[in-house]
């Protein structure tokens, strides 16, 4: 990848992203939180940067009559290169990077065009380890992210005394059944 094009793409993968605004719970599902990605597309494009298009969720290719799913695919207009999202609600681990390489090089031969640039990868995981980060891309040839994201765990301090406690809430819920 050039120099000035490498610069560019590190920094458009960012550390970290703040979902607050697909109002997901702390507990939820790689599912639920791409589904909530999807459903405020325009939110996500925007929080990434807004250069970004859509191209697709779960998209779908094919090796050897055997099909894969990528949770998100965008592509770069700027840079014109594919970017490849994948999620994870738990911590990092490294045979996340394994998998990301191999979409990686699958979108690199049966979908990148011959002007663009090879594709990059982010896994977004509920967090990470910088140091077995390190250790798992130290050997990878392709462009890989690892970010976290966080889903806002308290009310805004404004909010708070409009919101019965948790524990008055499922009181009122066990009442009912």
């Amino acid at each position: 990848m050039p120099a000035n094009i490498k610069n560019q793409a590190k920094l458009a993968v960012k550390d970290e992203y703040i979902f607050d605004f697909l109002e997901l719970g702390e507990k939820h599902s790689e599912k639920e939180l791409e589904t909530a990605a999807i459903a405020k597309i325009e939110s996500f494009l925007l929080e990434r940067g807004g250069v970004f298009a859509f191209i697709g969720s779960q998209y779908k290719s094919v090796v050897d009559n055997e099909e894969y799913f990528i949770d998100i695919l965008l592509y770069h207009r700027l840079l014109k290169y594919l970017v490849a999202i994948e999620f994870k609600i738990g911590k990092f681990k490294p045979e996340h990077v394994g998998k990301m390489q191999f979409y990686l090089a699958l979108l690199d031969d049966k979908v990148k065009m011959e002007n663009e640039n090879p594709s990059i990868g982010i896994v977004l995981c509920k967090s990470k380890n910088k140091t077995i980060v390190e250790y798992a891309l130290k050997e990878s040839n392709k462009h890989i992210g690892i970010s976290e994201y966080r889903i806002v765990k308290e009310l805004p301090f404004g909010l708070k005394d409009k919101f019965p406690e948790p524990e008055n809430i499922a009181r009122l819920l066990g009442n009912i059944g």
